[in-house]
């Protein structure tokens, strides 16, 4: 009897894998859900016309608004979409109890946003392999340092952040 419980704990646990790859997604799609209904509200009170787009980017759920007139959504360096975000995730915790990392994005603010990060990288290692000097970036959010971080490791250096919100900064070392 105890070499069949064995084989059923180990069909157990090789089932358990699937099954929860299986209710991540699930969770991740319930998520977007959410932070999709919440933001089509507050569209509808802002008056914003507005299309929303969900999707599951790795492990985090990702909702983006597309729409003509969402400038003030994003709002100088984006802090007013890095607001809107923590709303929205507010809005998931107090539905599933659990904590969130949506990223949500407007009118493609992140994804051009990331874009440029990713050649700021990119120089920021040219400079710091050409100098032998650490590279100090600007100050950027949580976001913008990981893109950046991202980027310095794939080119085979090493980068940390440094000093206090709002004024944390990459540091990419040659």
């Amino acid at each position: 009897m105890t070499d069949g419980m064995q084989n059923t704990e180990t069909a157990d646990e090789s089932a358990s894998p699937k099954s929860s790859a299986s209710e991540r997604l699930k969770a991740l799609e319930a998520e977007s859900d959410i932070a999709a209904d919440y933001l089509e509200e507050l569209l509808d009170i802002a008056d914003l016309d507005g299309d929303i787009d969900m999707d599951i980017d790795g492990d985090r759920a990702a909702v983006s608004i597309v729409g003509a007139e969402l400038n003030n959504l994003v709002g100088e360096n984006g802090k007013v979409l890095e607001a809107l975000q923590e709303l929205t995730r507010l809005a998931v915790y107090r539905e599933t109890g659990e904590r969130s990392r949506l990223m949500l994005d407007v009118s493609n603010y992140r994804a051009n946003r990331k874009a440029e990060l990713e050649e700021v990288g990119r120089k920021a290692v040219e400079e710091a392999k050409a100098t032998g000097t650490p590279v100090r970036l600007d100050p950027m959010t949580p976001f913008e340092r990981k893109v950046v971080h991202d980027v310095v490791a794939a080119a085979g250096l090493t980068s940390e952040s440094e000093g206090e919100e709002p004024r944390r900064r990459v540091v990419v070392q040659p």
